[in-house]
């Protein structure tokens, strides 16, 4: 089945502290959305993709794009006021021959190919598929106004949500259709609305999103810590 990609890469990176977008922020010397493109490039499920950015900085996305050779980005196209308006963007610029969209944030560039297959395949059968972490600390509903506990959820039946999410196009596509105003951060919501199930498959803990300048500390050492078990590996097999 023919799979794009739509690339969510319209943040303004402002809790970075940085001057521009979060996609384009440096992680060991790349922009942020080349550890994505990386992987989508090695991944033989994936047709082509499509990159959404904020409009006014279309050309520095393309620009960093140019530096290295990916042969599956289709397109850059503007984002829009909210994640749901780029993604909806995104979504208006997909080739008539997708079958299958795969929605991801740049901002998660530590995305691995294993699991990029795996979601895919899951969609493929199931029609709408998003990667999630169970999650490990204890969780208390608060009221917002005197910031008292009103109650303690169980763990065991939270999962936090990541990229990337899967679906079936026509599915995304009518579920943007019929719930335009919607201000959402998931898109699996819209398509919850709409009454289609959602299937969850086992994402990773290491799949972190980028949002405060700790994170890209963070996010490094995951990667070196990568690359040195990669490296062993390789001379356990010399």
């Amino acid at each position: 089945m023919k799979t794009q990609v739509i690339l969510a890469a319209g943040g303004q990176g402002s809790r970075l502290n940085a001057s521009i977008p979060k996609s384009l922020v440096l992680l060991k010397g790349k922009p942020l959305l080349v550890f994505s493109l990386e992987v989508f490039e090695l991944c033989p499920l994936i047709d082509s993709v499509i990159i959404v950015a904020p409009e006014q900085k279309l050309s520095d996305v393309e620009r960093a794009v140019g530096d290295f050779s990916y042969t599956k980005v289709n397109r850059v196209v503007p984002g829009g006021m909210r994640r749901r308006d780029s993604v909806a963007n995104g979504l208006k610029a997909l080739n008539r021959e997708t079958e299958i969209v795969l929605i991801h944030d740049a901002a998660r560039p530590l995305i691995s190919l294993k699991l990029l297959e795996q979601s895919i395949i899951a969609c493929q059968k199931e029609s709408a598929v998003i990667t999630a972490v169970p999650i490990k600390s204890t969780i208390k509903r608060v009221n917002s106004e005197n910031l008292f506990v009103e109650s303690t959820l169980d763990r065991r039946l939270l999962w936090e949500v990541q990229t990337p999410q899967v679906f079936q196009k026509h599915l995304i596509v009518n579920a943007h259709r019929e719930y335009p105003d919607m201000d959402v951060t998931d898109d699996a919501y819209l398509v919850e609305m709409t009454g289609q199930p959602v299937r969850v498959i086992p994402g990773s803990y290491r799949n972190i999103k980028i949002t405060t300048p700790e994170d890209l500390v963070v996010a490094a050492s995951l990667m070196d810590q990568s690359d040195t078990i990669l490296a062993e590996a390789r001379g356990a097999d010399d």
